[in-house]
């Protein structure tokens, strides 16, 4: 235990300002997506930026392809929700997904498990033996089907973010980011706190719903 906590406050010592600053805006930009504010994705524009050059540097391209997706995604989810309809109402509200959707997520993150891992493995080989494939392959694809579940405001999207962030604890502290691994300690328990308030907020849409279709 001694050897760990040792450990832990070398690599803390290490940690430089832009990490610092990532994991700052990370865990402001769930504090958001929690709250449904859309400043989620302004905030966690500059966290997943950052997070793309500190993998590149250090070689973590499984995590570099997750941050970029990130990027990506926090552009697509920004255009969403931030949709009105012509009274200046949000058009997307958070909802449940359906046995469909159900179904569609679950091949998502199949299909980039699989991907991942192939192309994480052939990395290994030839490239960069600091590589885990199941582990790094696991956490890209649970983040890559949360993110885009978030962007359609899915409260399952919180289910696929806990997977994300119980792997990426473990996986970036053997890789030598202490700090990042505490961000997703907390990452996990805002994740815990988000999820109980996006499905009561979805049953909120739910009752609502039905008393205008029976008012109607």
């Amino acid at each position: 235990m001694h050897d760990f906590f040792q450990n832990f406050i070398e690599q803390v010592e290490q940690t430089s300002l832009l990490e610092y600053i990532a994991v700052v805006t990370g865990i402001a930009s769930v504090f958001f997506s929690k709250k449904e504010n859309i400043l989620v994705y302004p905030v966690g524009l500059i966290n997943t930026i950052i997070y793309v050059f500190i993998s590149i540097e250090g070689a973590l391209y499984g995590e570099a392809s997750v941050n970029l997706y990130y990027t990506i995604m926090s552009v697509y989810g920004w255009i969403l929700w931030a949709k009105k309809d012509r009274q200046q109402h949000i058009v997307l509200h958070i909802t449940f997904s359906n046995k469909k959707e159900w179904r569609n997520q679950l091949l998502f993150f199949a299909f980039f498990y699989v991907a991942i891992f192939s192309a994480l493995t052939w990395l290994k080989n030839a490239f960069y033996a600091n590589t885990i494939p199941a582990m790094d392959a696991f956490a890209s694809a649970t983040a890559f089907t949360g993110m885009w579940l978030m962007a359609k405001k899915k409260v399952e999207s919180w289910y696929w973010w806990l997977a994300t962030n119980l792997i990426s604890i473990p996986l970036y502290f053997i890789k030598g980011y202490a700090l990042t691994s505490v961000y997703y300690i907390v990452l996990l328990v805002l994740a815990v706190f988000g999820l109980i308030e996006w499905m009561q907020r979805a049953k909120a849409v739910q009752q609502a719903t039905k008393f205008n279709f029976e008012t109607q």
